[in-house]
């Protein structure tokens, strides 16, 4: 199973042991591709200040996290699973686990990045700030930056078992499994039950609490319709909407009236 994330806004601070080795990252394929982020994000954020809060979207009181883009090739790097921060993080709760799930974590989940594309909770990241939302002056909208690579990188990743897409749309827009691969993958919405519409900390907070219990179960869906199953052990009401063509993937509705 691949359980795909998205990112977080906010980040824990870079860590004080060895800075970021673009090489050891995950998904070798998209290492030109991070480079060149890398290097243009630095190369603004050090350059124009006022520019760089424009580009990267952020308000007067982030205008720190602009010093912190300057320091990405210096700064001390930490595990991805530390320095994602938030309701879906805080619900996973990743340092918690016990030990196989840790395992199961370290080779089931992917967080996506518009800086990075996508990186495993091991590998090593400092902290930053750039979302796929972003449209660098040089290499463009970042979600359109990523599309190429991504299609070489994560079919392989997910190999022949399910795909648990978990991201938001901005993050989506960086890849979207197509064929045969679509069919095995699920994506999930949480409603609020009484009114069927999604609730932002519902929708965050119990997307944590579904993969914490996955990987706590051992769970090891092979399809959606195991997931479905798999999901309703765990004490989950969920609704299935099955693809309409081939090529699509699953639609599952998690109901909820309070955080799991």
């Amino acid at each position: 199973m691949l359980v795909l994330l998205p990112p977080s806004e906010g980040k824990a601070a870079s860590g004080r042991g060895a800075p970021l080795k673009l090489e050891s990252l995950s998904l070798p394929q998209l290492a030109e591709a991070r480079a060149a982020v890398l290097d243009e994000l630095v190369e603004l954020c050090a350059a124009d200040e006022d520019k760089a809060r424009e580009v990267l979207g952020l308000s007067e009181g982030l205008r720190g996290e602009i010093a912190k883009n300057t320091e990405l090739r210096t700064a001390g790097a930490r595990p991805a699973g530390e320095i994602y921060t938030g309701v879906l993080y805080d619900a996973l709760d990743l340092a918690s686990l016990e030990t196989a799930a840790k395992r199961r974590a370290g080779r089931s989940l992917l967080v996506f990045s518009g800086l990075w594309g996508a990186v495993r909770v091991t590998d090593r990241i400092p902290s930053y700030r750039c979302s796929m939302g972003v449209r660098l002056p040089g290499l463009g909208a970042l979600g359109g930056h990523w599309r190429t690579p991504m299609a070489a990188a994560l079919p392989e990743a997910a190999g022949d078992g399910l795909v648990l897409d978990l991201r938001s749309s901005a993050y989506a827009s960086a890849w979207k499994p197509k064929g045969e691969l679509a069919g095995r993958t699920a994506t999930v919405r949480v409603l609020h039950a009484p009114t069927r519409k999604v609730v932002s900390h519902f929708n965050k907070a119990t997307k944590g609490k579904i993969v914490r219990g996955l990987l706590s179960d051992g769970a090891a869906p092979k399809g959606p319709a195991e997931l479905v199953e798999a999901l309703r052990d765990l004490g989950y009401v969920v609704e299935v909407e099955p693809p309409v063509k081939a090529g699509t993937a699953w639609t599952l509705d998690v109901l909820v009236t309070e955080v799991h």
